[in-house]
């Protein structure tokens, strides 16, 4: 009976003591729950401001996201740290901090990949080389962007497949932007026989592309011939068109070969075909021309079983 009433005196004065410093901290715990609560309303008030005003510099929905969650984490992050001062846990604080540099660097190594991701991710973003709906061609792909994140670019490839490409990858590899300009050049490979008249055939050719898909009226047809080939002359017909898709280019190519083909029969012009010509050496005695005639006198005799069997 005596261990019991010494138990409950013990457990008392415990309580006691807890009771006397939950008086004494009561200041200090109604002043941090005041900061926190500050805290949160001056963080929430700040991450909206910046939402409006960064839109105007940044049309990156991604990466005002990022800014803003980062500044209201900050700011949240300062707080909970005064109130651990207020709360007089200055070793907490020292503590905490140690810890999120330890477990900061051990998910460096872990995440280096996704981290080098969201890091590439926040350059394009900054730098913009390219946006939604431009037609590019990265990493041997080769299509429409439909999607920018912190973490990958979403290609939409012309034959309908959607690639997910790392922001690492695009960052590190050549670009091309195909819609950076809204224009680009077709090259037309043709070739013409070298009786016709190569004057004559560039003047032909101008005029059949000046009304073509597209064209941008305020450039040049060109017409430049480039090579003597076994059996004509090959020529280049230059343009340039609009290009907002990839349409574009591929409708005003096949409308400038239509155009050409029908000039060209319009005034009785052949495009020629390439000659080969076959060299049979009968030197060696007839040795090749014996075996021909063997081969033709077995196909006959193949021929007549087959109808005897019929």
């Amino acid at each position: 009976m005596n261990d019991i009433d010494k138990a409950l005196e013990l457990l008392l004065t415990k309580l006691e003591l807890w009771g006397r410093h939950l008086v004494l901290m009561l200041p200090n715990l109604f002043l941090a729950l005041l900061i926190l609560v500050i805290t949160f309303y001056i963080a929430r008030l700040i991450r909206k401001g910046l939402e409006r005003v960064i839109t105007r510099f940044s049309h990156s929905p991604a990466l005002n996201n990022l800014i803003s969650t980062l500044l209201y984490l900050c700011i949240l992050m300062v707080g909970f740290l005064l109130v651990l001062s207020v709360l007089k846990l200055d070793n907490v604080v020292v503590s905490l901090l140690a810890g999120v540099g330890i477990v900061g660097l051990a998910l460096g190594f872990a995440f280096q990949d996704i981290a080098a991701n969201f890091i590439s991710g926040t350059i394009i973003a900054v730098q913009k080389p390219f946006g939604v709906g431009d037609m590019i061609e990265t990493n041997d792909y080769f299509g429409v962007i439909e999607r920018i994140s912190l973490r990958t670019v979403n290609i939409r490839k012309v034959t309908g497949e959607l690639v997910m490409l790392p922001n690492k990858m695009v960052f590190e590899n050549p670009v091309t932007n195909y819609s950076f300009h809204g224009i680009r050049r077709v090259d037309l490979d043709a070739r013409v026989s070298y009786n016709e008249d190569l004057e004559q055939i560039q003047r032909i050719v101008i005029e059949a592309l000046q009304d073509v898909k597209n064209r941008v009226k305020t450039r040049d047809v060109e017409v430049v011939y480039d090579e003597f080939d076994e059996s004509s002359i090959n020529f280049k017909a230059r343009f340039w068109v609009t290009y907002t898709r990839q349409f574009d280019y591929v409708s005003a190519k096949s409308d400038a070969i239509i155009r050409i083909k029908k000039a060209f029969d319009e005034r009785g012009i052949s495009i020629p075909y390439p000659v080969r010509s076959l060299d049979f050496n009968t030197r060696h005695g007839g040795a090749l021309s014996d075996q021909l005639g063997a081969i033709k006198v077995a196909i006959k005799n193949n021929d007549k079983a087959d109808k005897e069997k019929e």
